[in-house]
């Protein structure tokens, strides 16, 4: 019997350092894409309801979560880890259900006090996954004050950005008005930063990220149309309004598409470097937030300086909280104690052993061999990208320009940004995991 504190191996320093790496880029890029993300849901302000756009942002997610495994892994892969793990299923579903949820509140967020203030409100959320990776999961046990300084600092400077905006947010709207989207943003944090506890229970037991994902989107789908059929009052009323609002359809499921490339990259930040560190990294979306909000939304125009001190000030204060902890690296002895919960987790479930050290290791369990990396994509995921590629085919021959402020010059550059950076993780991924 192994004890419960014993490593189930020891990386070399070299691969461990390699590792940690990859999971900052990727909580970096994870930020850029979330950030781009929430751009759609500026569509409230056409009078379009935040439930419709949650609803359609999601149908985008879903084609997404499925197409993205089947085009880099193959789905037969997606099932491999499936039956090693069948238990995590159920907590993909559950971690969407949750996320569904949380997206629906965050429309409502950026409808009352806007984007560039609602973001870092939610993102409280990084302050809960600390906890619960200290709490379940071995994360930052043994890591030395200066990582544990950094870690609580960090959190403290969020704490005191994410106050400063909430008090900016007063001057947008009405006194209720704002008070409703602070609270919808911060309840979205909270559950954010509890659906993060699937997110790691998955990687520690050695579940790919593009795996989780397309089970993940189930839970999404589900809730979201029970929310949204309750919301219409029925689902012809639902189907009325999608109607009316087939000219947007295609932005909000590009949206929801974006999304998941940010959530996918955010997933292996959490895989590589932990909740404690990669959500906070991943939450410089606010930034994103806050450059998509002002240069291509107009947001804050017109207001005086000291709106523009306090928004940004906020922001950079929780940004570089973010930063504080998402640089306070993994030690040899903290890794150990992920080792340890990951075996428990092991031991739980019944997991293979070698499947659970492969996944932490960063490498292919195998599926037809040891170390077998080659991708077989059937008819079924042709079938998928298909499917995938004909919604948007359709749902872009609908689709009108919005009439809201926007500027396309900004969007364009903006955009082209978040895409080299995509390229540069993707090699990163690559080089380092092949996408394990």
């Amino acid at each position: 019997m192994i004890p419960a504190t014993a490593p189930i191996f020891r990386l070399t320093a070299s691969r461990l350092r390699s590792l940690q790496a990859l999971g900052v880029m990727c909580g970096l890029a994870a930020g850029a894409w979330l950030g781009a993300a929430e751009a759609p849901t500026k569509l409230v302000r056409a009078g379009v309801s935040p439930v419709v756009i949650s609803l359609l942002m999601v149908v985008g997610v879903f084609l997404a979560r499925w197409s993205v495994p089947a085009l880099v892994r193959g789905t037969t892969q997606v099932y491999a880890d499936a039956r090693q793990a069948p238990h995590l299923i159920l907590w993909a579903i559950l971690a969407g259900c949750l996320w569904a949820v949380a997206n629906t509140l965050t429309i409502f967020a950026i409808r009352d006090i806007g984007l560039s203030i609602a973001f870092p409100l939610w993102n409280v959320n990084s302050l809960l996954g600390i906890f619960w990776g200290f709490i379940f999961f071995n994360e930052l046990r043994q890591a030395g004050w200066r990582r544990w300084l950094g870690v609580l600092g960090g959190a403290l400077l969020m704490f005191a950005g994410a106050v400063l905006l909430a008090l900016a947010s007063s001057t947008q709207a009405s006194n209720v008005r704002a008070l409703h989207g602070v609270a919808a943003a911060l309840a979205a944090g909270v559950l954010w930063g509890t659906m993060y506890i699937p997110y790691r229970k998955a990687y520690l037991t050695g579940m790919n990220p593009l795996s989780f994902v397309a089970f993940f989107t189930i839970g999404e789908l589900g809730m979201m149309t029970a929310l949204a059929v309750g919301s219409a009052g029925g689902a012809l009323p639902l189907w009325r309004e999608l109607v009316e609002a087939r000219s947007i359809l295609f932005w909000l499921a590009a949206g929801g598409f974006i999304w998941v490339i940010g959530d996918l990259l955010q997933q292996y930040a959490a895989k590589y470097i932990g909740i404690s560190r990669g959500i906070p990294l991943s939450n410089t979306n606010q930034l994103w937030g806050l450059l998509w909000g002002m240069l291509v939304f107009g947001e804050l125009r017109g207001h005086a300086a000291p709106l523009y001190v306090q928004v940004i000030g906020g922001s950079l204060i929780m940004a570089a909280g973010a930063a504080a902890i998402a640089f306070s690296s993994t030690s040899p002895k903290e890794h150990e104690h992920w080792q340890a919960a990951a075996l428990r987790e092991s031991e739980r479930y019944g997991t293979d052993l070698d499947y659970v050290r492969a996944g932490l290791e960063g490498r292919n369990a195998g599926y037809g061999g040891a170390g077998e990396t080659t991708v077989r994509r059937t008819a079924l995921d042709w079938t998928m990208l298909a499917i995938t590629t004909l919604v948007f085919v359709a749902l872009a021959s609908m689709a009108r320009t919005p009439e809201v402020p926007f500027n396309g010059l900004a969007a364009t550059i903006l955009f082209a940004v978040i895409l080299v950076i995509l390229a540069i993780c993707g090699a990163m991924l690559w080089r380092t995991t092949r996408f394990s």
